[in-house]
């Protein structure tokens, strides 16, 4: 069976709409384009409260399929909640911190100029990263051609201007 678009699996769940109290925002492959099979697709929120989190989503989606919730034991400890619905897998990311300051959200953000910049070239070499196994951070650290942590590297060249950005991807074979 083949899986509908993300968006429409976004809007028959109305997930963006039942979580409209914690600021969603949509990240990850999907969105991107660099999406495989395997892809879920990830909700990032923004939630102050989160014992009110945990019991909206337990009472949203705990009876979904493989529904899960745990939360992180280090930084803000983050609530994530993952379920299978439309075909695809959810992941529901909740942070204290607002969503545009949150790791999750601050890659996404780089990836995309990253794509935007690095033309149809780069994006196949992400893709053929991804459907390699790599996950999302280290395939683009890797087209890259960028060596240690590809979490920490990536937020490290958010504060690089286009041009510096198009300077990175020449090196490596882009633009």
């Amino acid at each position: 069976m083949t899986r509908p678009h993300y968006e429409t699996a976004i809007q028959a769940l109305g997930i963006m709409e039942a979580l409209a109290a914690y600021d969603p925002h949509i990240a990850g492959t999907p969105p991107l384009g660099v999406h495989t099979e395997k892809s879920d697709i990830d909700i990032l929120c923004h939630a102050t409260d989160q014992q009110s989190f945990l019991l909206d989503v337990v009472n949203l989606y705990g009876d979904r399929k493989a529904f899960c919730v745990w939360q992180w034991t280090s930084n803000d400890q983050p609530i994530i909640a993952s379920f299978t619905a439309e075909g695809w897998d959810f992941e529901i990311f909740a942070s204290r911190l607002p969503v545009v300051e949150q790791a999750g959200w601050r890659h996404f953000q780089i990836e995309k100029r990253l794509l935007a910049l690095g033309g149809n070239a780069f994006t196949a070499k992400i893709l053929a990263l991804r459907s390699e196994g790599l996950k999302t951070e280290p395939a683009f650290w890797s087209a890259l051609q960028s060596a240690g942590d590809p979490y920490l590297g990536l937020l490290d060249l958010e504060a690089a201007s286009d041009e510096e950005l198009r300077g990175r991807l020449a090196e490596a074979g882009f633009v």
